[in-house]
């Protein structure tokens, strides 16, 4: 069966009218430990020229560890796909790894995005084993843009849900920062998947882990819940990103999706209630169904839950202790004010999306939340995106931390996957230095589980204890020298009594060490050294540099047209489609070049090769 339960923000209500209450329902399977679930799993990894070099290195590594982290009942297909989509593993029961693992290390960067064709092969994968006792889940990897097959993303997006309706559910990786995030987030909500944002490459099997971990968890799917609200109340605001939408009867009806075990689902909402008198208030009928593991089955089960709240005399709800469930609630309410700010500031409303991250600020630090660690660390995200807003940048890496920080605070509950975000600061690069820690403390930033975290390397302080610290200014490796330390109130401490975060105090500097090379000198503008004038080949291929990555150079690609070898672009940002001026002595069928510039001939429709080319040689 699934518990349930429910909190107000205040545990009395004020009597009277045009009240506004903010209240938390959890859900949770209520069942014995069960025995792992069997995966028929499909992966689906973009091989495209976006790809190439050291991303579809770690990408390919990562569905590596997935493959030593199945069981012989699991069922697995490997799918690639750039302009062709190949299945360089039919599904299969994973009983030989080896082979498995060594048919992925053959996998070779391609040519352009075709997204679809590649996801839909996977979900054509997974049907032909479909097994509602099984979880049934296509995970598709993309570092860029779709710009071959179907690339509607409403029509992307209303396909997963007609997917995840059949019994195949999609999780979507973003890798790196070229991805559509709202295809691939829309994707997810309407297969009532997952999604991650892996911001550096290294992090591939790290994110492919916690996601396999995820799956072993579940536990129940296809978690709804209806609200049949009382005479006087109405919904404000869902805090969440789940699917809402109305049943027959005119009743919100919300799609929560998976339950995992020993992990709650929350649903938080804003409730509107027109008058209350003192006393017990009816305030809705909750109405829930899923289905879940019961007797090593999967069973549906529903229920229905009485939602009272307790109202007081004004001087009752004003001494009534506040609900300790204050954090989850401020969680959720950060997630939606930077859900709100992102679209506003893509309106060009920049000032009034400033302003919402900056009022919740102020709201948190009033409540005396700002001695909560995680709301501490939620308020250096909302003042960092908050100025960066006010500038007008953003930028790509801001907005999809800000999605992804957003989806994961209000689709799941677990910590390693809430306010991650690795971009550096550009403000450290603008640093007063100093060469001597002298009496101040001196601080690390490093790079943990998908965050920037501070570390104090001074003697005299724990080590273990994690530092409040300016997200504008951190950047994985700096070293920081501050005039001290100092610990947060006991408001929020710990079961033994223990304060449990430092907070800084006095001025900032950045620590560069004598003799050692400083890697956040303010970087400056630089660019290619080209000619601008078309790029001149030797006599043949063979004759050509070679390298193994691509950097800020552009990817090119050989391929046959008819009768003819034509050169075309296979980086994002280009039209695949034009024709290019390119050396005709190096031209070989499939071959990969990196080029120094790639120019928009005379005609407006085709491009020219300019600078040195080299050969792309995949990396090993």
């Amino acid at each position: 069966m699934i518990k349930t339960s429910y909190e107000f923000d205040q545990s009395i209500l004020a009597a009277g009218s045009s009240l506004k209450t903010d209240i938390l329902l959890r859900f949770r399977a209520d069942i014995a430990k069960s025995p792992r679930r069997n995966l028929n799993l499909s992966l689906v990894i973009d091989r495209s020229g976006s790809m190439a070099g050291a991303p579809l290195h770690h990408a390919l590594k990562a569905a590596e560890s997935v493959v030593d982290r199945l069981e012989p009942y699991d069922i697995l297909s490997v799918v690639v796909y750039d302009d062709e989509v190949d299945s360089v593993v039919p599904p299969q029961a994973v009983t030989n790894k080896s082979t498995l693992k060594n048919s992925i290390r053959k996998v070779r960067a391609g040519g352009i995005t075709n997204l679809s064709g590649g996801w839909l092969k996977g979900c054509e994968h997974v049907k032909t084993r479909l097994d509602p006792q099984k979880i049934n889940r296509v995970l598709l990897l993309t570092d860029g843009h779709a710009n071959m097959g179907i690339q509607d993303p409403k029509i992307l997006t209303a396909t997963a849900g007609q997917k995840a309706e059949e019994g195949i559910i999609t999780t979507t990786l973003g890798f790196a920062q070229g991805f559509n995030e709202d295809l691939l987030i829309g994707m997810a909500r309407a297969a009532t998947g997952n999604f991650y944002f892996i911001q550096s490459i290294d992090e591939a099997t790290e994110v492919f882990s916690i996601e396999l971990d995820s799956l072993r968890a579940v536990v129940g799917q296809n978690l709804k819940v209806t609200l049949e609200l009382a005479d006087g109340v109405s919904l404000v605001d869902t805090l969440s990103l789940a699917k809402v939408s109305q049943n027959d009867a005119g009743k919100a009806v919300i799609t929560l999706g998976e339950l995992y075990e020993g992990e709650d689902k929350l649903l938080g909402l804003s409730l509107g209630i027109s008058s209350a008198q003192v006393g017990d208030l009816p305030v809705m009928k909750l109405h829930y169904s899923a289905d879940v593991v019961q007797d090593d089955r999967i069973q549906s089960v529903s229920g229905t839950v009485d939602v009272v709240a307790k109202v007081g005399t004004v001087e009752e709800a004003a001494f009534a202790a506040t609900s300790h469930i204050i954090l989850e609630l401020s969680r959720l309410t950060i997630a939606k004010a930077k859900e709100t700010g992102l679209n506003l500031a893509e309106h060009g409303k920049h000032q009034e999306a400033e302003q919402i991250l900056r009022s919740l600020v102020k709201d948190l630090r009033d409540k005396g939340l700002n001695e909560n660690f995680e709301i501490a660390e939620e308020i250096d995200q909302l003042e960092y995106f908050a100025s960066r807003i006010a500038q007008k940048a953003l930028g790509n890496a801001g907005r999809k931390e800000m999605r992804d920080q957003t989806y994961q605070t209000m689709t799941r509950n677990r910590s390693d996957l809430v306010g991650r975000g690795v971009t550096a600061g550009d403000e450290v690069y603008a640093m007063p230095i100093v060469n001597e820690v002298g009496s101040g403390v001196e601080l690390h930033c490093v790079r943990e589980g998908g965050k920037l975290r501070i570390k104090v390397m001074s003697e005299g302080y724990d080590s273990t204890k994690n530092i409040q610290f300016p997200r504008a200014i951190r950047a994985e490796g700096a070293r920081y020298v501050v005039e001290g330390l100092e610990l947060s109130s006991d408001g929020f401490a710990n079961a033994k009594g223990e304060r449990t975060f430092y907070r800084v105090r006095g001025k900032i500097t950045r620590f560069a060490q004598p003799g050692e090379t400083d890697i956040f000198v303010a970087p400056r503008q630089s660019y290619p050294t080209n000619t601008g004038k078309a790029s001149k080949g030797p006599a043949s291929a063979a004759d050509l540099p070679t390298t193994d990555s691509v950097g800020d150079s552009i990817l090119v690609q050989c391929v046959k047209d008819g009768s003819k070898l034509r050169a075309r672009v296979v980086s994002d940002g280009y039209e695949p489609d034009w024709n290019m001026r390119f050396p005709r002595s190096v031209r070989e069928e499939g071959m990969l070049y990196v080029v120094d510039e790639v120019k928009t001939a005379p005609d407006g429709k085709s491009y020219i090769a300019c600078g040195e080319i080299k050969r792309f040689v995949q990396p090993t």
